[in-house]
């Protein structure tokens, strides 16, 4: 059986900055933070009282108040960030329904929903009086459901739940899926609306937030010597994905290859990373071999770089270990300094900010660079603060999450 090549052909993007890819993409051009006091619940009473929400998002744009009221805020972000790829790729009429597929992915799914469902059991003083809808719109696969159910997509439909690493789990999964031929196109991406009691509270509890309240946007600090912990995101990204003769044929937009994909474990520890960062450079290793690439060849890395203290230096070991010295004529930047981290969806949406920057010829920044840290090689360009012009041929996108889950793709210009 011959391998098939893998192209992305559309793209959908609701983030913190901007609810389409060309915003997003002005966004990070602009080095623009999308944090800013919690808008949500009166967040007063919390160690961290703000986070990169979506700004002005309308659900009408596809949904009637009847559709919405069924469902939670991450399927509704699914819905509308998935349908953005689908018009911008023209994938509709264009197959078989029964070739195309969806793969998308929640760390966590309906937050939101179980928050409330269980608060009014807990005011209702024990009577039982929970919404037909709860467990429909908690589900975290409830979204691919709705995704194929709207556009009769019969192929391969399923979720990918791996904490920070589910949206880049899906790319990859979808991305095997045309490359072995069980499928011609699919839908894959990932939502996540973690921006409730729960999910500040929660997380703040674990002390992985961080606490810089007197000044939100500038408290998402990958690689800075103050760096405290992440700040919370939310939102969607959507890559449509189909095999490559198909694409060129009907005169698809081809906005890049996927031409890579690698998945690890730490076998470590729930929430710390490898302190070797031994699962991080295996995922990288794995990747370049699915891509039959060198190291030399990767120009850019979108890294995982959430702006925790441990984190980001093993992440940085790692990278020096796979790349040697080509490792110094990589540009390296971490998109959450300005998107916040988007848990199951920061994947894709950082997939796309590698697919633009290709497509772009420029590097997004990674902001917030006030203090150098010495245990930093001070040769990695780890472009600070502002976007650089470059000609990328090929971009790695890395994501690690709890549980010691790690997955990177590679995308290459066609």
């Amino acid at each position: 059986m011959s391998l098939r090549r893998v192209v992305v052909t559309g793209l959908g993007a609701l983030t913190p900055l901007g609810n389409d890819p060309q915003s997003f993409w002005q966004g990070m051009s602009e080095g623009k933070s999308g944090a800013a006091p919690i808008t949500k619940f009166d967040a007063t009473n919390f160690k961290t009282r703000f986070a990169c929400e979506l700004k002005d998002f309308d659900p009408s744009v596809i949904l009637d108040r009847k559709e919405t009221r069924k469902l939670d805020p991450y399927a509704q972000y699914a819905l509308v960030c998935a349908d953005q790829a689908v018009q911008d790729s023209g994938i509709l009429d264009a197959f078989d329904p029964d070739r195309v597929g969806v793969v998308w992915a929640s760390g966590i799914g309906g937050l939101d929903t179980f928050q409330k469902e269980v608060t009014g059991f807990i005011q209702g003083n024990g009577v039982p009086r929970y919404n037909p809808f709860f467990i429909p719109k908690m589900i975290a696969d409830i979204g691919a459901g709705h995704i194929s159910m709207r556009y009769g997509f019969r192929g391969p439909n399923y979720a990918t739940v791996s904490a920070c690493a589910s949206s880049t789990n899906a790319i990859v999964n979808s991305f095997h899926h045309i490359k072995m031929g069980y499928a011609d196109a699919m839908v894959a991406g990932g939502s996540e609306a973690a921006v409730v009691e729960a999910g500040i509270g929660g997380f703040n509890a674990m002390k992985a937030l961080s606490e810089r309240n007197d000044s939100p946007e500038t408290a998402s600090r990958p690689f800075d010597k103050d760096r405290d912990g992440f700040v919370l995101g939310e939102g969607a990204g959507a890559l449509i994905l189909e095999e490559y003769e198909q694409a060129k044929k009907r005169g698809a937009t081809i906005y890049a290859e996927i031409v890579g994909g690698g998945m690890t474990a730490d076998a470590h520890h729930i929430t710390a990373p490898h302190p070797e960062g031994l699962g991080a450079l295996n995922v990288m290793t794995n990747a370049l071999k699915d891509a039959e690439m060198n190291p030399d060849e990767i120009d850019y890395i979108n890294v995982h770089g959430t702006s925790t203290p441990l984190g980001d230096i093993s992440e940085a070991v790692a990278i020096q270990k796979v790349f040697g010295e080509s490792a110094y004529d990589l540009n390296i930047s971490s998109t959450k300094s300005m998107t916040g981290h988007l848990l199951g969806a920061a994947g894709a949406v950082e997939a796309i900010a590698c697919i633009l920057a290709i497509k772009n010829g420029m590097v997004p920044p990674t902001i917030n660079h006030f203090t150098d840290d010495e245990r930093f090689d001070p040769k990695l360009n780890f472009t600070f603060n502002a976007p650089q012009e470059r000609k990328i041929r090929a971009a790695l996108s890395n994501t690690f999450g709890f549980g010691g889950h790690n997955f990177s793709a590679i995308f290459r210009e066609v």
